[in-house]
């Protein structure tokens, strides 16, 4: 079984905001899907116009030709509209520079790794480089005098700093090299002095920067060291987190009373980044999960109702198309990039409210991934695993301790009382999928934005529930496993969610696929928890047993092994125990080639040896009389070939090799004590 929780690999924080997986690959086909193709000729060309009026409307138009429309996009794509935004960042004219950054940080977000490869590539650093002296000299100014720069001038600047800070953030999960080129700006000053001074600037920018400090001090130690060395960067990080929030009664304020509360998730978020904190800090003498992830995060999580927010914005992107409006994209009036109906402006405020429970989330899946790797277990992330080791090694107490934490509290539902975590329900609510949370087939999302963050969030809190089974099979709690009645409602929950999100993973649908590759794990973990009292329906058995052979993944198919193995050995189910043992016969090596990877071969082994130990439990009837010794006995010989083509020198390979040589051992011990029994 393995944790979501990332080690080495790179973790993007800002999934795809309106992707273009949905079109074919290539110009033709996001030709015959747009239709903008007429504006795109004029935007590249006023670009390039020695009227700066036009290079501005050039820069708008770009913002709002984009603007949930992937097809689109991907046309300017081709049109080199990156190349010809970077050169406008060195424009002789302020605004055209202001709109440019502005468009390319919307060309960010919302395209998402291919654009921000293509900017790099394009030498963006470069002139992003020079803004950040320029904003900390301007803003600077406002501080020791802020009643000397017109409030226009103040939001221009704060607008442009946002803007360069969010592409600076998303640049940094394009590749390690942009990291490290990153890394050399030093940008962690510069960051601070905007949360140092929160109190005095606009809300916006402030958020950018903890959203930046956010991602660069996940898994860097460059960034993480770099605040972990100056004690007042940490206290204000602590005094942000732990600060009580009044909400505004003046309706106006709604959207930064939103932003204040994902400031404060933001600031949790880069204090677990960078812990354990330096002593004699004062944050190293708090338990950051205990005392500030947990109190601030449960209450974020169970703010939302999906659907309700879902019905939403279908609402008002019905009111949108059926509001008649003014051109925007007219070549005789120049575009204003922020002029936004009231329609746009609530679906971008919920949107934020979606990406703050996200966020909140994705902390909270770390706060969960508290144990190791189970021994027993074959997949998973094994990269840099020997540096690893003594992170993982924790005593049972500290893990019983945060077990605890996550035990703390209980659902007071008398209908229904569960000893489960208090996270769970919540957890169990954030998985089930309306209908805006993925993409239709071959079809682009009414609101692709809240798509995103619908489908983020779902995909999130099943990491989490991942993480919290992990931990409750590896730690048994006596108490959970014998709430029967929670494992059946846990088991069904998550049916109910994967069966909502479908099995159609074509063009578009990555996202249902990455739902069912974390939901079967989870699957996996309430199985073990409640091995043996927990029961599935010939359909679910199926459902399984399809995806295990359809799988191209091996972790995904070890994971359905996983959960059929614990299934098999409910003492009821008599009848799904022989279809599982049939369907795991048939992944024994009894022929060559091997019928599924090593590490599938290896699982459906062992989950034959664990069901099949006791043989006073009555599904043994079914390895007695169906012959499966003879198949085990025969499979020996495919195992050993299977264990000496393992390679130590992969990354993983020892663990395997290990863990190879134990089945074998395992196996073919365990068929001597069945010859013994006769």
């Amino acid at each position: 079984m393995g944790k979501s929780q990332k080690k080495k690999s790179m973790r993007r924080h800002n999934p795809m905001r309106v992707p273009d997986s949905h079109l074919p690959k290539g110009l033709a086909s996001a030709s015959s899907a747009s239709t903008k193709n007429e504006a795109i000729l004029p935007i590249i060309q006023k670009m390039e116009s020695p009227d700066a009026s036009d290079r501005k409307w050039a820069c708008v138009a770009v913002s709002n030709l984009i603007q949930n429309d992937p097809s689109t996009r991907r046309l300017l794509q081709g049109k080199n509209v990156v190349g010809a935004l970077i050169t406008r960042l060195t424009d002789s004219e302020e605004e055209v520079m202001i709109e440019a950054m502005g468009a390319l940080r919307n060309l960010c977000i919302d395209g998402g790794y291919d654009i921000c490869a293509e900017m790099y590539n394009k030498n963006i650093l470069t002139p992003l480089k020079t803004f950040i002296p320029k904003i900390s000299s301007v803003l600077s100014q406002y501080l020791e005098a802020p009643n000397t720069a017109p409030k226009n001038t103040q939001r221009l600047m704060y607008d442009f700093a946002d803007n360069a800070i969010t592409t600076l953030w998303c640049l940094s999960e394009t590749s390690n090299k942009a990291l490290d080129a990153i890394n050399s700006i030093n940008l962690i000053p510069f960051l601070m002095s905007f949360l140092v001074s929160r109190d005095k600037l606009s809300i916006a920018p402030v958020v950018a920067a903890a959203q930046c400090l956010y991602v660069l001090t996940d898994d860097n130690d460059v960034s993480s060291d770099s605040l972990k060395s100056d004690a007042g960067y940490l206290s204000c990080l602590l005094s942000i987190a732990q600060s009580s929030f009044q909400p505004s009664n003046d309706r106006g304020k709604d959207s930064d009373d939103r932003r204040q509360v994902t400031l404060r998730v933001l600031s949790s978020g880069i204090l677990r980044n960078i812990s354990p904190l330096p002593q004699p800090s004062a944050a190293s003498f708090i338990d950051l999960d205990k005392d500030i992830m947990l109190p601030l995060l449960q209450p974020v999580i169970a703010s939302v109702s999906l659907p309700e927010t879902a019905s939403r914005a279908q609402q008002l992107v019905d009111d949108l198309a059926s509001e008649p409006r003014l051109e925007r994209l007219s070549l005789q009036n120049t575009p204003r990039s922020d002029h936004k109906l009231s329609a746009e402006i609530e679906l971008e405020q919920l949107e934020a409210t979606l990406r703050t429970v996200q966020l909140a989330l994705e902390i909270l899946t770390g706060v969960c991934a508290t144990l190791p790797e189970p021994s027993a277990g074959v997949e998973g992330d094994t990269e840099a695993e020997n540096e690893d080791e003594d992170e993982d090694m924790a005593n049972d107490d500290e893990v019983m301790d945060k077990m605890n934490v996550l035990d703390s509290e209980t659902n007071d539902s008398s209908a229904n009382p569960t000893v489960l975590p208090s996270l769970v329900p919540s957890l169990l609510s954030l998985i089930q999928p309306n209908s805006l949370s993925f993409h239709p087939l071959a079809a682009s999302s009414p609101h692709p934005p809240t798509t995103s963050a619908l489908s983020a969030i779902h995909i999130s809190a099943m990491e989490c529930l991942n993480n919290i089974f992990l931990s409750l099979a590896t730690s048994p709690n006596t108490s959970v496993s014998a709430d029967a009645e929670g494992g059946r409602k846990v088991w069904n929950e998550v049916w109910a969610s994967l069966g909502a999100v479908g099995t159609e993973f074509g063009l578009g649908q990555e996202r249902r696929k990455e739902m069912w590759e974390i939901g079967v794990g989870v699957l996996w973990g309430v199985a073990v928890v409640w091995k043996g009292t927990l029961s599935a329906t010939e359909e679910q058995i199926q459902v399984l047993i399809r995806l295990c052979e359809g799988s191209s993944d091996e972790r995904t198919r070890v994971k359905c092994i996983g959960a059929l193995e614990c299934l098999a050995q409910d003492p009821q189910s008599i009848t799904s125990n022989q279809v599982i043992a049939n369907f795991l016969l048939k992944l024994l090596p009894t022929a060559s080639p091997n019928p599924v990877g090593t590490e599938s071969l290896l699982q459906a082994a062992s989950a034959l040896i664990d069901i099949y130990s006791d043989e006073t439990l009555p599904y043994d009837i079914n390895f007695r009389q169906n012959g499966m010794l003879q198949i085990l006995v025969a499979s020996v010989e495919g195992v050993r070939k299977a264990v000496r083509g393992i390679d130590r020198k992969k990354p993983g390979g020892k663990d395997l090799r290990r863990r190879g040589e134990e089945v074998r051992d395992n196996l073919i011990a365990f068929i001597q004590y069945r010859r013994n029994l006769g």
